[in-house]
């Protein structure tokens, strides 16, 4: 009998414990949020630079938390450029459309950095104000009335400037059909050719004739770079109509340029042939 007591004693005793474990887990789970929340909110309104714009990163991994969209939002007012860039981007990766509108507004910002960054989210966003920006970093022109301040095209219009931020970011560094690494790596820092053609790249998505239109000035740029990505992107663009304006490309001086072309032809002749018959 004292046996099966002190049996059903420690029992008890388990129980108690397994219980007081059970309620502790969910405060100390608590306490370690609290404390990521803290180093984050620490982070981004460091007094330092780098760090708050390191804090302002890395809410990116944050996607549906409405405090940490909050939080990259605030950032896009930040006084350093280089912030407003991080909190730009942040926006784009945790895919925060209602964000749209204080990135829209970021896009009048007076550094490029920040200009190029805004506009990659509204384009991961799917917003077309994105295509405004692109064709003016294609182009060198506004495609409408809107948009661009004169501040922004004086920027975009700046070779060294565009070609150290396509340096510094990666822009431009988008493959397509035809070029490979080793014909990038032969672009210099003072070159703009990879961020124009990254520009022709996402205008490929762009719906508005214009934006075809500067697609095929662009196939016979002076930079062969530009003119494969322009290519590139006509044929990705399916608009059989721009095909016989293209074909002069098959005889470029660059080869990889004539492959592009040569492949654009043949596959907008197939889109009119399924769309239209033969």
């Amino acid at each position: 009998m004292v046996q099966s007591r002190s049996r059903y004693g420690f029992v008890a005793a388990a129980v108690c414990t397994l219980l007081m474990c059970g309620l502790c887990a969910p405060a100390r789970a608590q306490g370690h949020i609290d404390k990521a929340w803290d180093i984050l909110k620490k982070a981004a309104s460091d007094s330092n630079t780098d760090k708050r714009a390191a804090g302002v990163a890395v809410l990116a991994l944050l996607q549906g938390d409405s405090e940490a969209q909050a939080m990259a939002e605030k950032a896009l007012s930040d006084e350093k450029p280089v912030v407003r860039t991080a909190a730009a981007n942040a926006l784009g990766a945790m895919e925060a459309k209602s964000a749209i509108p204080a990135l829209k507004n970021a896009i009048r910002d007076k550094d490029v950095s920040v200009v190029l960054a805004a506009t990659h989210a509204l384009y991961v966003l799917k917003d077309p104000t994105a295509y405004e920006v692109y064709y003016a970093v294609l182009t060198g022109q506004k495609k409408s009335g809107g948009g661009l301040i004169d501040d922004q095209k004086k920027m975009l219009s700046d070779p060294k400037k565009m070609a150290q931020l396509g340096f510094e970011q990666g822009i431009g560094f988008i493959p397509f059909a035809g070029l490979g690494l080793t014909a990038l790596g032969m672009i210099t820092k003072d070159d703009t050719s990879p961020v124009r053609a990254a520009a022709a790249k996402v205008l490929a998505k762009d719906p508005d004739p214009k934006s075809g239109d500067a697609l095929v000035d662009a196939a016979f740029d002076k930079s062969w770079i530009v003119r494969a990505a322009a290519l590139n992107a006509i044929s990705e663009r399916g608009d059989f109509t721009l095909g016989p304006r293209i074909e002069a490309g098959m005889d470029d001086e660059k080869e990889q340029v004539r492959y592009i072309a040569a492949a654009a032809v043949i596959h907008l002749q197939d889109v009119r042939t399924s769309t239209v018959g033969k």
